[in-house]
């Protein structure tokens, strides 16, 4: 089989690329972040991006791709959760006319679409490990045979790969081959959440607000002291993904010009006072037992504009014990020596 040059949806021009000002900031962390990847773009070796969902490691695959010597060649990405494990062998490999009910025809896998340019794996935890094995091959050997062929071809593709997993934990508990580990780990790039680098949140703000202004046909509008104070407050568990969202839902719902915490969603105005919300503000905080509770009891009784006997209720605890509750000395929001943050 020889290397196909058909145009394919799935190869998408370096144009369409979102801009890296989305990403980074002024923060250390963010420019090492930068300084890493300038440095390892050019060298013909797999990488591996870590971060949390929405923290922009598909835009930073992007900008490996175009700044290595393959930024003329097509970008191809996988999305691995989106394609059933059955089905993401043969579409990774591709297939002979015949090779299994319903293979009407001969079709090229995305590995051989990238040919002379960057295959993308995004959340590559969720490989099987059967497939696994088969992509470790093709980085060691440089070939690929698609499924029911009696021979290989040979393709040149710089592997980057993505994911919010732990993959060393993986591996421990069988659900990772470590041999394809070590072979993407060759190169990393760990990505810091958003809440670990909120220094940069005013900058990004001021990004989105201008993309997302102009994407709306609005004038740029002018936001309140207030709603950043909010911005900068919130945790943002969906990382840059989430202010993007909460900033183009800004933009549609403020009027005057004029940008409040009214135009905020709930949760990051800090008006949400749901019991749901309050657990995950505690467990992004990692809070500790004792504070998740006193936390999860006041948010209860705020929700039942302070009736105790409802509250009391709903937590199906008598009345005495939520007023201890209440009344008890506030514990120390903070981890244990034996724990380390991340």
């Amino acid at each position: 089989m020889s290397i196909t040059s058909t145009v394919n949806p799935l190869i998408q021009p370096l144009g369409e690329m979102p801009p890296d000002t989305i990403v980074f900031g002024r923060t250390e962390a963010m420019q090492a972040v930068r300084d890493r990847l300038g440095k390892l773009a050019g060298a013909n070796v797999p990488v591996l991006i870590q971060g949390e969902s929405g923290t922009g490691k598909d835009i930073i695959a992007r900008m490996i791709h175009a700044n290595s010597p393959w930024r003329t060649g097509p970008w191809v990405k996988v999305n691995c959760p989106a394609i059933p494990g059955t089905l993401l062998e043969s579409e990774l490999f591709g297939y002979e006319k015949g090779a299994f009910t319903g293979a009407y025809g001969t079709k090229p896998g995305r590995v051989e679409m990238a040919h002379r340019g960057t295959l993308f794996l995004d959340e590559i935890a969720e490989m099987h490990l059967e497939t696994q094995a088969k992509l470790l091959r093709v980085i060691e050997d440089k070939r690929v045979r698609p499924i029911g062929a009696t021979e290989e071809t040979p393709v040149d593709v710089r592997i980057v790969a993505a994911t919010n997993s732990d993959l060393e934990e993986l591996m421990a508990r069988g659900r990772f081959r470590s041999d394809l580990y070590y072979r993407l780990a060759t190169f990393t790039l760990a990505v810091p959440p958003l809440r670990e680098r909120p220094e940069d949140i005013p900058l990004l703000v001021k990004r989105l607000l201008s993309r997302a202004s102009a994407e709306a046909g609005k004038a740029l509008p002018e936001l309140e002291p207030d709603a950043m104070t909010c911005l900068m407050r919130y945790r943002w568990p969906g990382n840059i993904r989430e202010l993007q969202n909460a900033i183009q839902r800004a933009i549609i719902l403020c009027r005057d010009n004029t940008l409040t915490t009214k135009d905020l969603p709930l949760k990051v105005a800090g008006t949400d006072t749901s019991p749901r919300r309050a657990i995950e503000e505690a467990v992004d905080r990692r809070l500790s037992l004792d504070l998740l509770e006193r936390e999860y009891v006041r948010a209860v009784l705020e929700s039942v504009n302070g009736n105790k006997r409802e509250a009391a209720a709903i937590l199906q605890i008598d009345r005495k014990t939520l007023y201890r509750k209440l009344e008890e000395p506030e514990p120390a929001e903070q981890l244990p020596p034996s724990i380390k943050a991340d």
